[in-house]
């Protein structure tokens, strides 16, 4: 079979056409090949961006709740007399006034000077110092109970932490005969040693 002139300029033609259609088809393919990567890798961007304001939000909100707490805590650390210096006139004056309520026949007390204070095992305090001031107390008593309602008006009408570390209790030679009376004379004697804790702030001015 043979091609005239004028069939085989049309039928290369068409190869041309052909080849154009096929070249322009294949540019279309990977033109859209690459627009679907790169859509997908802005919306792998998206989407970290998304879960990184997420995080940062919850992490936001995670922190305005622990300063509204830590901030309750501190307000309340304060309203007790923890945070600062000691109130040592606080207590002598608290202390009298626990007397003249007479929950004890009698108790003497001894407060020491303020030291610094590590506790075992240690604490992470953060910004804040523990001073201590050791208080021994020594009291005359009808009955055990005595020293418990003293405890318990020392915690109830008197700013600040003491800890109470120990308590001997001793009775005392009395006539067994003796009929027990609300004036009746001291059955007990105890020692209790403790300290009133204290917090102070590092970069504090002195």
């Amino acid at each position: 079979m043979t091609f005239g002139k004028n069939e085989i300029r049309t039928l290369r033609k068409s190869l041309w056409g052909l080849s154009a259609a096929l070249l322009l088809s294949g540019g279309i393919v990977y033109y859209t090949e690459e627009i679907k990567s790169q859509t997908k890798a802005e919306l792998r961007n998206a989407q970290n961006a998304v879960s990184d304001a997420r995080r940062q939000l919850d992490s936001a909100r995670q922190d305005a709740e622990s300063m509204s707490t830590y901030s309750i805590e501190y307000g309340a650390l304060l309203a007790q007399e923890i945070i600062g210096e000691d109130k040592r006139l606080n207590w002598i004056e608290a202390l009298e006034k626990i007397r003249q309520q007479n929950p004890t026949n009698d108790f003497r007390y001894r407060i020491e000077p303020q030291q610094p204070y590590t506790p075992n095992p240690a604490l992470d305090t953060g910004n804040f110092d523990i001073r201590y001031s050791a208080m021994k107390l020594q009291f005359e008593l009808l009955h055990e109970g005595q020293l418990v309602d003293f405890f318990a008006a020392l915690r109830h009408d008197i700013n600040g932490w003491y800890h109470l570390e120990s308590c001997t209790l001793q009775r005392k030679s009395v006539d067994i005969e003796q009929p027990f009376t609300p004036d009746a004379s001291a059955r007990l004697s105890a020692e209790c040693s403790g300290g009133w804790i204290t917090l102070k702030k590092r970069n504090a001015t002195p």
